[in-house]
């Protein structure tokens, strides 16, 4: 299955000129957050695929407008296809006000509400997210800090993919697009990625 990533930033080559070779053969396309939600809603009307996304921290306007077309995922296990797609949006809390920003506590108890529907499934494939984990490629100012329980996770359940965005490539760090943690490949879907399951 080829998958499409995005985060963060809107492709030009999907939305100012649409290059339609860039959606060729997608299976699945997988947001990360922080994306224009009228951008979502223009790819899903070309791709031949559908769009799953969670929210980023600058995503409170899709509560106003949201990304028409395109299926929300946050907070549960999504299955397309036979693969498990967990879903857990935001990004660690630097202010008081906003939306889908979350103590490290509070991330914890938003997957462990998850362990009945993990238990069900058998665990899951995707580790779908906006923020990195903890340690791993994240930033380190708070805003741009990782989650623990995202670490939990994999070492838990192993998954084949984590894929998150926040992390931005041209920020000038030297980040990484593709890193591993234990058995999971890890995935940084800053602007597109695209990779087979």
């Amino acid at each position: 299955m080829r998958i499409l990533a995005l985060s963060d930033q809107e492709s030009p080559w999907l939305w100012d000129y649409l290059d339609r070779r860039r959606l060729e053969g997608v299976d699945l396309i997988l947001s990360c957050g922080d994306l224009d939600p009228r951008y979502l809603s223009f790819i899903v009307t070309f791709a031949h695929a559908p769009v799953l996304y969670v929210h980023g921290n600058h995503d409170d306007r899709y509560s106003v407008v949201p990304p028409e077309g395109c299926i929300c995922v946050e907070d549960q296990i999504y299955t397309y296809r036979g693969i498990r797609i967990l879903g857990l949006g935001g990004c660690v809390r630097y202010k008081q006000q906003g939306n889908h920003q979350y103590t490290q506590r509070q991330m914890g108890r938003r997957v462990l509400r998850r362990r009945l529907e993990l238990l069900r499934k058998g665990g899951f494939d995707i580790l779908l997210t906006h923020a990195p984990a903890l340690g791993l490629n994240d930033g380190e100012d708070l805003c741009h800090n990782g989650f623990d329980a995202f670490n939990t996770l994999m070492e838990k359940y192993k998954p084949r993919y984590f894929v998150h965005g926040h992390i931005h490539m041209s920020y000038g760090q030297n980040v990484p697009r593709l890193s591993s943690y234990g058995d999971t490949q890890v995935i940084n879907a800053y602007e597109s990625y695209t990779f087979e399951y």
